[in-house]
């Protein structure tokens, strides 16, 4: 094979990979804080030997996270929260702290409040918040204060990363931050009874989705006619 074969086959190799990232993102299109995701491709180019035309890789390793504001959906829930503008909620993941979007929270038997799955969200110091299981009224401010019957308890953190590049997604829906995060001291509100939802636009990802398949389809064509090239060179020397 020479070197357009190879060429074409690490950029199929990417096209494949950009397909999964775009299924995936259909599939999200409802996850509620879900984050579209990308792919960044890149090339590589590599000198030969003096005279001959040298040799290029692309590659599509690297992802690319929209942070995008998603559209706000009033659910009327005590614990529902939204985020309106920058910044993230942090929870005490298995393996460290996480940032999201996903605001879905509710008070564990122990009155911590926790995500569907059980994570601790935490506060503005990185403790976890507990609520007094005999509270008649929660009431949350835009600043993130939690009142419970009009007494202030605690202030749900806001965050934003040391380094927005160096977010590393988990599921779409939370992100490691091994530069670390540092309080949002402004510029977002919390919004009580509120969800945030996908930032994926279902439509543009299916039109994503055939543009892929067709590229796709091109390079495949590509290198079936370069295989009956060379079969038909080998066909020819061994006569």
């Amino acid at each position: 094979m020479d070197n357009a074969g190879y060429t074409t086959l690490t950029r199929q190799s990417g096209l494949l990979a950009e397909m999964r990232s775009v299924a995936n993102n259909i599939a999200n299109a409802s996850t509620t804080g879900f984050r579209r995701e990308g792919l960044i491709f890149s090339e590589f180019v590599q000198a030969l030997a003096p005279g001959d035309p040298s040799l290029s890789m692309a590659t599509a390793n690297v992802r690319d996270t929209r942070l995008d504001q998603a559209q706000l959906t009033q659910t009327g829930g005590t614990f529902d929260l939204a985020i309106e503008g920058d910044g993230f909620f942090m929870i005490e993941g298995p393996d460290g702290p996480l940032l999201t979007r996903a605001g879905a929270f509710s008070p564990s038997p122990a009155g911590e409040l926790v995500t569907l799955d059980g994570y601790r969200l935490l506060d503005g110091g990185g403790a976890p918040i507990f609520v007094p299981a005999d509270t008649a009224a929660i009431a949350i401010a835009p600043d993130g204060t939690l009142s419970a019957d009009g007494q202030p308890l605690a202030e749900i953190g806001l965050w934003l990363p040391d380094d927005p590049n160096d977010m590393r997604p988990r599921d779409g829906v939370r992100f490691e931050v091994p530069g670390g995060a540092q309080p949002a001291i402004e510029g977002a509100a919390i919004l009580q009874g509120f969800l945030e939802g996908s930032n994926v636009d279902p439509v543009g990802e299916l039109a994503r989705m055939i543009e892929i398949q067709r590229a796709y389809e091109q390079g495949q064509a590509f290198l079936e006619r370069d295989d009956e090239r060379i079969r038909a060179v080998i066909q020819t020397l061994g006569k």
